[in-house]
């Protein structure tokens, strides 16, 4: 390449795979011009979704279309048609368009809103019927179950009242949630019951992003929305397209972006439902080669990112959510099975070497990297996040920079370490130093969004923190006054690990929702295991309403400590300083900007007059874990702290900060000028 891309420049250790880098590099600024021509932009490119599917003319008649270059006959089908193949809806090729588009024009009369409708679809030795690929609303019949389109033409066209939201990323401070198990009662949440009942806790607690999971339709309730089989159409099981604009637009109205768990890593195989054999043809969306089809370990298709037919489709999904829906970003999932043609399963990612020995799917590099460039064409002020475990260098680095483009990827290695502490360590073997590196051992060159447990370390056949923490006893021991000495250690240890992995971050900082007041046991989706229960499909709200228990202080320490960051501005980006770590004491101490936070992890001792090396000042108690307001003893004093001289280190221009350290305390004080 005539310059070298600034990904290089900034890691001399990636130099030995300049090639590979400068490769993918390459392949991606060839696609773009191939697909967005000389003005170098996706934006008029990926509308497959304004020309596919079934839309209404200005004049009332309507138009649908579909790709199916496998097809032999296509037919509308529906309720109009009494679900018959009849002359009067068959598709025919119009003369103007590329090969395997089908078409049809219908007069206004012959379709209603709310009608129901699919394609009746022949291919040489065979027949089904099908959802469209571009159907932008599926419902399912509550008694027969099957899933079909919904003809979705309201008179009155959503009327959105956030022109003026741009996301508040300083620091980005997310709730990932999931509606349908965010409601009390045992059953499926809606969209009017989240944006009626769970919004106002997320503003309330000081969170100022959410993350949706589970919006694109899916036919698996307890996929976690993991298995897409409707990639245009917002899941109807939760409410109507309204429902979910509504909730958006109040989001907004309360300076809260919405970010979208979008799939585009897999498809769920459902041929009825899904894309697996739409027009007869296995590998329409997917890869030819059966080897690469079918995902090992997921049970689901995978996408051949290599046509443009593909890349249409995904990137026409990217732009249609931002501006039909108003979502301020994605999460993409499962991005590590992406990048790989092993999609990353059995490897160690050792060194630099396991990235770029000829394994990268660089046709699923050039699309990451595209949909990255097309998102931000379209909302500059975007967030992207990568849900990704092999650490690939330059995920997160701007396209011209010689990355993929992300703006954060997720630190997935910081809940396995929490779990694995929590599982191999006895609590007077917790060492700072391994904490502290594990919390910020990262690339300087890319931002991150730390946590401790999303979704994935609560599912069934896992524990939450705090149930590895207190376990059964969580059931008797909860109620305020109760000084059961495990339940006393759990508390204290969830404020201390949140505190300690928020103060770290540098970039976001993620929680799911509940997890935040300690919500008790596992997520479990109704499945025949279970008799079909939503009983652990569900959040238990009344638990942190209730004065009498004990879930109320995790929940009001949980909101002193965004609150705490969020006043900060910058935090995020302010360095992290250590200025104390001792593995005999437990004792880890750090400085970002003003802010001195200070950790004693021992479960015995207590320490009196502990003199940590601290810049000379005046440092005022600022937050303390163990206020009696959030399940403390109040051994700690909300007062001044004064430096005291050290002629020892006089030359390094740090004196001594005597202070009184509580077993398994956590404090932050704040250094006046």
């Amino acid at each position: 390449m005539a310059r070298q891309l600034k990904l290089l420049k900034n890691d001399p250790y990636l130099q030995p795979h300049s090639a590979a880098i400068e490769g993918r590099h390459m392949q991606a600024e060839a696609k773009l011009r191939e697909l967005a021509g000389k003005k170098g932009s996706l934006v008029d490119f990926a509308n497959a979704h304004r020309y596919f599917g079934l839309h209404r003319q200005k004049d009332g008649s309507w138009i649908f279309r579909e790709w199916a270059p496998n097809a032999t006959a296509i037919y509308l089908i529906g309720d109009f048609s009494e679900w018959r193949a009849t002359p009067n809806f068959k598709l025919a090729h119009p003369e103007s368009a590329i090969d395997g588009v089908w078409e049809i024009h219908l007069p206004a009369w012959a379709l209603a809103d709310g009608q129901l409708y699919k394609m009746l679809v022949e291919w040489p030795g065979g027949m089904g019927e099908r959802i469209p690929a571009y159907a932008d609303h599926v419902v399912q019949d509550p008694k027969t179950h099957i899933f079909s389109a919904k003809v979705h033409a309201p008179a009155r066209k959503f009327r959105w009242k956030d022109k003026d939201f741009s996301p508040n990323t300083s620091p980005l401070l997310i709730y990932e949630c999931h509606i349908g198990m965010a409601q009390q009662t045992e059953g499926v949440g809606s969209y009017d019951e989240f944006r009626r009942n769970v919004l106002p806790r997320i503003a309330a607690d000081g969170y100022n992003a959410i993350q949706i999971m589970a919006i694109q339709e899916h036919p698996y309730y307890g996929s976690f929305g993991y298995h897409v089989s409707n990639f245009f159409a917002a899941s109807s099981r939760f409410g109507t397209p309204e429902d979910l604009k509504r909730l958006i637009d109040e989001a907004h109205r309360m300076g809260i972006a919405v970010i979208m768990d979008i799939v585009h890593s897999h498809a769920v195989k459902n041929e009825n439902e899904g894309l697996g054999l739409l027009d007869g043809s296995p590998y329409q969306y997917f890869h030819r080669d059966a080897s690469r089809r079918e995902h090992p370990a997921w049970d689901s298709l995978c996408f051949d990112y290599g046509k443009n037919e593909v890349l249409h489709f995904l990137l026409s999904n990217c732009k249609y959510w931002l501006e039909e829906y108003h979502f301020d970003g994605f999460r993409f999932d499962g991005v590590t099975s992406m990048l790989y043609y092993d999609h990353g399963l059995g490897k160690a990612f050792g060194s630099y070497a396991d990235y770029y020995d000829g394994g990268q799917d660089t046709d699923a590099i050039t699309y990451l990297t595209l949909a990255n460039i097309l998102i931000h064409q379209i909302k500059p002020q975007a967030i992207t996040i990568a849900e990704e475990m092999s650490g690939m260098p330059g995920l997160a680095i701007p396209f011209r920079e010689g990355g993929i483009g992300f703006d954060y990827r997720m630190a997935m290695g910081i809940p396995d370490y929490w779990i694995k502490t929590l599982k191999e360590l006895k609590d007077e073997d917790w060492k700072p130093t391994s904490i502290f590196w594990e919390l910020t051992n990262r690339r300087a060159d890319e931002k991150t969004i730390s946590y401790v447990e999303s979704h994935d370390q609560a599912l069934v056949g896992d524990k939450t923190v705090i149930f590895r923490l207190i376990d059964a006893k969580m059931y008797w021991h909860m109620m305020v006054g109760d000084t059961d000495s495990d339940v006393t250690r759990g508390i204290a240890l969830h404020k201390m690990i949140r505190l300690v992995t928020l103060a770290t971050i540098n970039g976001g900082y993620l929680n799911f929702m509940g997890n935040e007041f300690g919500h008790p046991e596992w997520i479990d989706f109704p499945r025949e295991g279970n008799g079909w229960s939503y009983k652990y499909a569900r959040r238990q709200w009344d638990l942190v309403d209730r004065q009498d228990l004990q879930y109320r202080f995790l929940n009001a320490f949980d909101n002193a400590m965004i609150e705490l960051v969020s006043r900060r501005r910058g935090f995020q980006s302010k360095p992290v300083i250590k200025i104390w770590e001792k593995d005999d004491d437990q004792v880890l101490a750090f400085m970002r900007g003003d802010l001195l936070f200070v950790f004693n992890f021992s479960p015995t001792k207590s320490y009196e007059g502990y003199g940590l090396l601290a810049p000379g000042g005046v440092y005022s108690t600022v937050l303390s874990s163990d206020d009696p307001a959030f399940g403390g003893f109040g051994n700690i004093a909300m007062v001044d702290h004064y430096t005291k001289e050290d002629p020892l280190y006089a030359e390094a221009g740090v004196e001594r900060l005597p202070l009184y350290l509580p077993a398994r305390t956590a404090l932050v004080l704040r250094k006046h000028k």
